[in-house]
C-alpha cells in the first residue's frame, strides 16, 4: 500500500477540547441566529438557573437566624434583609406617625423603601388570590426579564449583535446579579430606568415622562435621574463639535417636551419624601427614617465617606484613598471602552456616582447599589474582542456571585450582633 494511503488512514487524535470548543462555536452561532428576545430570555433563564442552585446550596448551610429556621428553603431563604421591610408594607402599608425608640429618636419603619414594587404585589395578590411567597419573587424575576430585554435593545443602539450579547452576559453574571430574582425593587427599578435611558436617547421625551414617575417610585434614582436629563439638555441646549450635536437637530417641539420632563423628573426626585411628609405631618419623615439606618444624625452631602474613609484607614490614608478612587474612576471613565458606549449612557453613569458619592452611606450594600451603573457591561464588553478575555470574565463574575451569596446574603451573626447586609 503507498504511504500516501497509508497516511489517509490513520486517524486524527482524540482531542475533546477541540470537540467542545466546536460544539461551543457551533452552539454559539446557532444561538445568534434565533431572533434578540428568544436568545436574552434564554440566556436569562439560564443565568437564573445558576443563581438559583447558588442561592439553594447556601440556603442548606444556613444556620440560626432572624427570620427561619436553619437550613431554609429557597423560597423562605430570598425572603429575608429587605425582603421583611417590602413584605411589611405589602401586609400593612405605611405608618400615618412615625415610630419612636426609646429616647424618643425615629425607630427603623417603612418609609425607607419605596412603594411601586410591594403594591404592586399586592395588587396582584389581591386579583389573584396568591400570598407574597409566591406572587413577590415571580414579579421581581419576570421584571428582570423584562428588564433585561430593555437593556439588550439599549445596548443595541451602540453596540453589534455579538457585543451587546456578551454584555448581558457580564450583567446577568455579575456578582450581584442574584438580587434580580429576590423580593426587592432592583429588578423593578432596572427595568424603568432601562426604558427611561432608551426614551431619552431616542429623544421620545413625552413618552419618557411616566416611566420616569415610576422609575422614581420604584427605588432612589430619581435625583440621579434628574441631574443626568440636566446635563442631557444642556449638551443639546450648548452644541458642540465634540459630541456631535447641532442647534438644528433640536426642533422646538424636543425642546418643549424636554423642558417639560426636566420639570417632571425634578418633582419625581422629590416625590417620595414630599409623600411621606403628607402622610406623617413631619417634615423629614423619609430623610429621618433614611437616617435610622446610618445610626441616626442628620444627612451631610459627601459627609458619610469622609468619615467611613477616616474610621478605616485614618485621615490622612483615608483622604488618599478617596483621591486614588477619584482618580481612578475619572481615567476608566475617559478610556476608550467607557467612550464607546455613548454620551448619555455616560452622562447617566457620572450622575449616579456623584449622587452616590453625596448621599451614600458606604458599605456592604454599595455593591448592590451599583447595579444602576449596568451600562459599564457594556463598556467591558467593548474591551477587549476575545473570547478567552470574556469567557474569563464571565466565570470570575460567577465565582464572585458564590462570594456575595455566602458571604453578604446568607446570615452569620457577628461578634457585636448583627451582620454585615448585602
Amino acid at each position: 500500500m503507498p504511504s500516501s494511503e497509508r497516511r489517509q488512514l490513520v486517524r486524527p487524535p482524540f482531542r475533546p477540547n477541540l470537540l467542545l470548543s466546536d460544539w461551543l462555536r457551533n452552539a454559539a452561532k446557532s444561538l445568534l441566529a434565533t431572533p434578540w428576545w428568544l436568545r436574552i430570555g434564554l440566556l436569562y433563564l439560564v443565568t437564573r438557573l445558576i443563581s438559583f442552585f447558588i442561592f439553594s446550596a447556601a440556603a442548606l448551610h444556613q444556620g440560626p437566624n432572624p427570620w427561619f429556621p436553619a437550613a431554609p428553603g429557597y423560597l423562605d431563604f430570598i425572603n429575608i434583609w429587605d425582603s421583611e421591610w417590602y413584605h411589611r408594607i405589602f401586609d400593612n402599608l405605611y405608618p400615618q406617625q412615625l415610630p419612636q425608640s426609646a429616647d424618643g429618636s425615629t425607630a427603623e419603619n417603612n418609609w425607607a423603601f419605596y412603594p411601586l414594587f410591594p403594591l404592586l404585589v399586592r395588587g396582584i395578590s389581591m386579583l389573584t388570590g396568591l400570598g407574597w411567597g409566591i406572587v413577590a419573587p415571580l414579579v421581581a424575576t419576570l421584571a428582570g426579564l423584562a428588564a433585561s430585554l430593555m437593556i439588550y435593545r439599549l445596548f443595541r443602539l451602540f453596540a453589534s449583535t455579538v457585543t451587546a450579547s456578551w454584555a448581558m452576559v457580564f450583567l446577568l453574571t455579575f456578582p450581584i446579579s442574584p438580587i434580580l430574582q429576590v423580593p426587592y425593587a432592583e429588578s423593578l427599578n432596572l427595568f424603568f430606568l432601562a426604558a427611561a435611558l432608551y426614551l431619552v436617547i431616542k429623544h421620545r421625551y413625552l413618552l419618557a415622562i411616566p416611566v420616569v414617575l415610576l422609575s422614581a417610585l420604584s427605588r432612589p434614582v430619581g435625583v440621579a435621574f434628574a441631574l443626568f436629563f440636566f446635563l442631557h439638555l444642556l449638551v443639546r441646549f450648548l452644541p458642540s463639535r465634540r459630541f456631535s450635536y447641532r442647534l438644528d437637530d433640536f426642533p422646538a417641539s424636543q425642546r418643549l417636551t424636554g423642558l417639560l420632563l426636566l420639570l417632571v423628573s425634578g418633582v419625581a426626585a422629590f416625590a417620595w419624601p414630599l409623600i411621606a411628609w403628607l402622610v406623617t405631618g413631619q417634615m423629614s419623615a423619609y430623610t429621618d427614617t433614611e437616617a435610622v439606618w446610618r445610626g441616626g444624625g442628620s444627612l451631610v452631602l459627601f459627609q458619610p465617606w469622609l468619615q467611613s474613609a477616616d474610621q478605616l484607614l485614618g485621615p490622612v490614608l483615608g483622604a488618599l484613598a478617596l483621591v486614588l478612587l477619584i482618580i481612578g474612576f475619572v481615567l476608566y471613565y475617559n478610556s476608550q471602552a467607557v467612550r464607546r458606549i455613548g454620551l448619555d449612557m455616560r452622562l447617566w453613569c457620572l450622575a449616579y456616582l456623584v449622587y452616590l458619592f453625596a448621599v451614600l452611606h458606604p458599605q456592604t450594600s454599595t455593591f448592590r447599589l451599583m447595579l444602576p451603573l449596568f451600562p459599564f457591561a457594556l463598556a467591558t464588553a467593548f474591551i477587549s474582542r476575545s473570547r478567552a478575555f470574556r469567557i474569563a470574565v464571565t466565570i470570575c463574575f460567577l465565582l464572585l456571585q458564590v462570594v456575595w451569596v455566602v458571604w453578604l446574603w446568607a446570615w452569620a451573626q457577628l461578634p457585636g450582633g448583627g451582620d454585615y447586609p448585602p
